[in-house]
Order: C-alpha cells, then structure tokens, then sequence
C-alpha cells in the first residue's frame, strides 16, 4: 500500500509541475507589469464570460443527451460524442468557418440571417460548446447511470415521457451533480486554444471588440515578447481557473 501512495504521489507531482512552475515563476521572478493592463483583464473577461455562457448552453442542450445515453446503449451515438474530443481541434474551427461560409448551403442560409462566426463571439462560443460539451456529457452520464430507476418506471406507469421524466424528476434531484459538471466543462473551455485560434482570433463584435481569448492573448505575446509576460498572465489565469476546479469537486460532497 506504501508503494502505491507514493507511485501516486510522484505521478500528481509531474502532472501539477508545469503548471506549479509557472505560477512560481509568473508571480515570484517575472512578475511582469504588463501582465497587469486592461487588456489583459478584458481577455480573461472575454474567456470567463465565454466559458461559463459555454457551460449554460451546454447544459440545456446536452442534458437531454446525456441522459438519453444513460439509459439507451448506442455505439454510433457514444462514438459521435467522442469525436469532437478526438481529433485535432484546429479541424473543429476550420469545420465552423467552412459550415458559416457562403460555400455552403447552411453558411449561405447562416450569413442572412446575420449569424457570423469568424471572429464574433458566437464562434468563440460555437468553438467552446463543441469542444467541451463531450467533456459534459460524459461527466453527467455517469451519473445518471448510477440513479435508480425505480421513480422512473413509476413514472412511465402514470404516462410521462421521458423527456417530462428528465426535466421534472431527475434534474430537480440532481442539480449538484449538473453544476459540478457544469464547472468541470467551464475549466475545459477556458483552456481551448485550437479552434479559436483558427474561428475566433480576434473579437471583432460587442462587447468585447477588440479583444482577444486568453488562450490567444498568451500565445501571442510569447511569440512577440519572449516568456515574461505570457508566464505571467498565465499565471493569473491559473489562479482564476483553480478556484472553479475546486468548487466543481466541492459541490458534489
């Protein structure tokens, strides 16, 4: 039992290393002012924002979902779900921006209504949603996969759907376990970087115009500027990040 703590421990040190390195580092050696402008406030605004809209969305649409592949095992559907998680996600922006083109059909029909996902917000969102809904899904699944089903069959025997089932007997019971979730799929959010780097660079419409996603803030800035300030605000956005985590694990105690 000895050896397998301490096997355990040193595997949680490599994985939390990097990222304790660079808030050892962003606060306590380079400490960059820059990191500390109005920009870049607004970006993490910007990616807080998106993230937790992500989280809403996400709920309402793919709750249904989740509880559907819960209760009814599909090989195609639970591959589909996965999908969006398994390949590279520069493919999930590039995908947006073709399906929001006049190329197609559906982008021709997008475009005149005015929904526009090259640099708007709605692409950052779009991006968001479908690379962390998956993370959701599964996170929720499990769960209603552990309910009993007993109120359920009740329920079926006086004549409500299972759509009136979810939404009046297993969400209102099971509202923890939904923001838990909920947060877990926020902190995926706000890590994207390769779809939006590709959809939503650069935030053309209110009321963030003019800003940039963390994610993207950071990468340019190492680009431009060398490790001090990219360190530094990724540092900041680590420590609005692991607050999120926490309650996430605290909420279902």
């Amino acid at each position: 039992m000895e050896s397998i703590i301490l096997f355990s421990l040193i595997v949680v040190i490599l994985l939390i290393l990097p990222v304790a390195i660079i808030v050892f580092y962003g606060f306590a050696v380079y400490h960059s002012v820059s990191a500390f402008s109005k920009m870049v406030y607004r970006s993490i605004s910007l990616t807080l924002a998106s993230s937790f809209l992500t989280g809403v969305i996400t709920v309402v649409l793919f709750t249904p979902l989740a509880y559907f592949l819960s209760r009814t095992k599909s090989f195609a559907l639970d591959t589909l779900v996965d999908l969006p998680v398994s390949v590279p996600h520069p493919i999930i922006g590039i995908g947006l921006l073709l399906l929001d083109s006049p190329v197609t059909p559906i982008g021709r029909f997008l475009l005149s209504i005015g929904i526009n996902f090259f640099d708007t917000l709605t692409g950052l969102i779009a991006a968001l949603i479908l690379v962390s809904a998956p993370i959701y899904i599964r996170s929720i699944q499990t769960y209603f996969e552990g309910i009993n089903i007993d109120r359920e069959i009740y329920a079926m025997g006086l004549g409500l759907s299972k759509f009136k089932i979810l939404w009046k007997i297993i969400v209102p019971t099971s509202i923890r376990q939904i923001v838990s979730s909920c947060l877990i799929s926020v902190g995926r959010a706000m890590s994207e970087f390769g779809s939006i780097a590709i959809v939503a660079f650069y935030i053309i419409s209110p009321p963030f115009k003019g800003t940039e996603p963390a994610s993207i803030l950071i990468y340019e800035d190492y680009g431009y500027y060398g490790p001090e300030i990219a360190v530094t605000i990724s540092a900041l956005l680590i420590i609005v990040a692991i607050p999120i985590m926490i309650t996430a694990r605290i909420i279902t105690r």
